[in-house]
């Protein structure tokens, strides 16, 4: 009896664009060192014939490392390598995220939801490791926002939860914090004009810097995650009235 052979289904292997093989080859050298933060690339000329490939090769593959925020390329200069930072990585993430809110609604409640973990975490690192300088500054945002009018109540009330963030020493926190804020900046201002919003707002920031103020991490992480499920929870009620 004979056998059909088996059916080959087709796999073609793509074929990889020469400015991704740059891209890759500098990645590489970068990585390991060769240029450092602060230094410049080689010119475009050189790259050129470093890897026998065409200008647009070598453009394509500049424009996608600055893209990446791993160098900077400014007219009439050499590429040259950066130093990345938390706010810059995340804050490539911006256009992203504003765009998946847009046409994903869901995406606001996974946000609120992990703000509310992120930030109830970062309020009970900032207790934990308060010093009276830090201390201070956050007296001067809870003052200063208390003090505010309605065109004002949003930014002060941004200041205070940034500064929050700044008190736990890690820059990453602070990165992602202001994220958040950026992203949901646009459902919070409908939140600030509700009836009896800056009072409560105002009250639950008193709590939150006298548990701060007091070392007392639980409470401080208590005191947010209160703070911002009640905001969710108003934010819910206002958007079934519309």
């Amino acid at each position: 009896m004979t056998k059909t052979a088996p059916t080959v289904t087709p796999e073609p292997i793509p074929r990889r664009k020469l400015h991704q093989e740059v891209l890759d080859r500098l990645l590489a050298r970068i990585q390991a060192g060769e240029f450092a933060p602060g230094a410049q690339l080689p010119s475009e000329r050189e790259l050129m014939d470093a890897y026998g490939v065409g200008r647009p090769s070598i453009r394509e593959a500049l424009q996608q490392l600055e893209r990446s925020g791993i160098v900077g390329i400014s007219h009439g200069e050499r590429a040259r390598v950066l130093l990345p930072t938390a706010q810059a990585m995340i804050g490539q993430m911006a256009d992203a995220a504003r765009y998946l809110l847009s046409v994903e609604p869901r995406t606001l409640d996974h946000l609120k939801e992990a703000r509310v973990l992120l930030e109830a975490g970062v309020a009970r690192l900032a207790a934990q490791r308060v010093d009276a300088a830090g201390l201070a500054v956050l007296r001067q945002r809870l003052d200063a926002h208390r003090q505010a009018e309605l065109d004002d109540f949003l930014a002060c009330d941004i200041a205070f939860h940034r500064q929050i963030a700044a008190m736990t020493g890690n820059p990453v926190f602070v990165a992602a914090v202001e994220a958040m804020l950026a992203w949901l900046g646009v459902y919070y201002r409908s939140l600030v004009r509700a009836p009896g919003a800056e009072r409560l707002t105002l009250e639950e920031h008193r709590r939150i810097y006298d548990a701060i103020a007091a070392g007392d991490g639980d409470a401080a992480a208590l005191a947010m995650s209160d703070h911002l499920n009640r905001a969710n929870a108003l934010y819910r009620r206002l958007s079934t009235q519309d």
